[in-house]
């Protein structure tokens, strides 16, 4: 009897080691997750401002400076809901403001224009390694949540389902060919 008892409660601990090793991992992922968001959020904002100081230096010509501006201020100032598809935005005004490799030419040779550029490519380069970092912790988050174990045993506790990043994030070709 007591043989029984002791092995039944060697069960249950390795089955609750086992559970809170899975929770802790849930945890983990979450973690990396919430850093990638930040890390995201941080790469998007630098990208609007400096579309958006780009715009205002008088560098490119008044229809492009207003279609640029007006895309990077919805960008940064859109809410939750809203920010994929304002950030996509961003995203087509940037292609058609640099579509040709001549516009990107006349920006390098205006007076400071060759830093903006550097900038800017830098910048529009970094956002779509940013958002597939983002979104490859949200498929492992996710992967993990749909578990049996997990959503039995509830280690997710209250955390909301996490979601993934979409939105048009292509580069214009002519601003990142040139600084490549």
């Amino acid at each position: 009897m007591t043989a029984t008892l002791i092995w039944i409660l060697v069960a249950l601990l390795a089955i609750g080691l086992y559970l809170s090793w899975t929770a802790g991992r849930l945890d983990r992922l979450h973690v990396r997750m919430d850093a990638a968001r930040a890390a995201l959020d941080a790469q998007l904002l630098r990208r609007a401002s400096v579309a958006q100081e780009l715009a205002t230096s008088g560098v490119l010509d008044p229809a492009a400076s207003i279609v640029l501006y007006e895309a990077a201020h919805a960008a940064r100032q859109a809410e939750e809901e809203q920010r994929e598809v304002a950030e996509s935005e961003l995203s087509q005004a940037l292609r058609a403001v640099f579509a040709e490799p001549a516009q990107v030419e006349a920006l390098r040779e205006a007076p400071g224009g060759e830093e903006a550029a550097r900038e800017l490519a830098e910048a529009v380069r970094r956002v779509p390694m940013a958002r597939r970092f983002h979104n490859d912790a949200v498929g492992a988050a996710r992967r993990l949540r749909e578990h049996r174990k997990v959503r039995w045993f509830r280690l997710a506790g209250h955390a909301p389902f996490p979601l993934a990043f979409e939105m048009d994030d292509e580069p214009p070709a002519a601003l990142v060919e040139r600084v490549a």
